[in-house]
């Protein structure tokens, strides 16, 4: 057998936006793995293009420019959120697919207007929800599926964390969009809804008590799911703790790490905490409070989530993989997301996410600018 045939050229993989995630992204494209290479970045900044001069990659000024000259086979937009439609259908015209960074768009009219002409035209759109390719998630979404924890009745997310001094330094993260509903806690909603299924009905409180901002600084929702399973979601970010996915996780290094939880899974038969990845249930038939249960730490081989979620994109490109986040599932999440704000403002009344889905205005509080935490 000759190897060499068996190689395959890198796919071309372009960036546009490079901020804080366009960078992590960046840094992955350029890590010499054989599935994808770095095709160039288009960002109008000095500060961009000075890096792409230090690093040795092209920096185009336009998106424009950058698919014109550069022709890659994919693209990912990681421009602020109320650019990420614009960029994406740039990059439909062109019949180049992409991944949009969270949240798809800043409503969810507009999320779906890009899906619809991506549909359209054939061309695929994912949503870079990282945290699906975790393979601690991976496994946990395995454990459920498989019925390990019988069928699951509840659930609970935590994001309780305390922003640096400065951070709200810049106006966009005081104003309604800007804060932990939207730039983090749709991260785990996201992750509910690979380990839960769909969303039905989202009731929320939210509060700006602690820092007065027009933002929440808190906020707390209860969900019902599709499979009639209960669920709870409490977030902020001005709580002092270590529950919360960058803490328990490892996937950062730049946070601190705790072994503490963010997630709990509960069934019939047994639960799942996670990131720890500590599984207790009862064997058939002896399920019962006053029945021990059996304790095991499910081990997961760590992998960079950014990593594999290239590696995703590189084999829809080529077709030879399936989206593991479409464009219009990711909508879903940000419909979801969005949920939990419009509950609130209506004082805790049900919403649902169908509803939301149904939406026919660009009307939304989410104005950030996509960055991670």
């Amino acid at each position: 057998m000759n190897r060499n045939k068996e190689r395959r050229a890198p796919v071309r993989i372009a960036v546009i936006g490079a901020g804080l995630i366009g960078r992590t992204h960046i840094a992955v494209l350029r890590s010499h793995h054989p599935e994808f290479t770095l095709a160039g970045v288009a960002d109008p900044s000095p500060a961009a293009r000075a890096e792409a001069q230090a690093l040795g990659y092209a920096c185009y000024e336009t998106i424009e420019a950058m698919l014109e000259k550069a022709r890659p086979d994919g693209a990912i937009v990681a421009v602020p959120n109320q650019m990420h439609v614009a960029a994406g259908l740039a990059c439909i015209a062109r019949r180049v697919p992409i991944i949009v960074e969270k949240p798809i768009s800043d409503s969810v009219a507009e999320a779906l207007r890009l899906v619809e002409a991506a549909e359209a035209a054939g061309i695929a759109t994912l949503v870079g929800h990282h945290r699906r390719h975790n393979p601690i998630m991976r496994e946990a979404a395995r454990l459920v599926r498989e019925g390990g924890l019988g069928r699951l009745v509840a659930a609970s997310a935590t994001y309780l964390s305390h922003k640096p001094r400065g951070y709200h330094d810049l106006a966009w993260r005081r104003e309604p969009g800007g804060g932990p509903v939207l730039i983090n806690a749709i991260h785990d909603i996201d992750c509910l809804r690979m380990l839960c299924g769909d969303v039905e009905t989202v009731q929320a409180q939210a509060s700006n008590a602690v820092r007065g901002f027009a933002v929440e600084d808190t906020a707390a929702a209860v969900l019902r799911f599709k499979s009639g399973a209960l669920g709870t979601l409490i977030c902020s970010d001005t709580a002092s703790s270590p529950w919360s996915w960058e803490w328990g996780s490892r996937e950062n290094p730049s946070f601190p790490y705790d072994q503490e939880n963010c997630f709990i899974l509960a069934g019939t038969r047994g639960c799942l905490s996670l990131p720890t990845m500590v599984h207790r249930w009862h064997e058939a038939g002896k399920e019962s409070w006053h029945t021990p249960l059996t304790t095991q730490r499910l081990h997961v081989a760590p992998a960079d989530a950014y990593t594999e979620q290239m590696i995703n994109f590189a084999g829809v490109i080529r077709g030879t993989a399936e989206p593991v986040l479409s464009g219009r599932d990711g909508s879903l999440t940000l419909a979801t997301t969005l949920a939990i704000s419009r509950s609130a403002e209506q004082g805790g009344a049900p919403v649902r996410v169908e509803d939301m889905m149904k939406a026919t205005t660009a009307a939304s509080p989410a104005s950030a600018k996509g960055e991670r935490p």
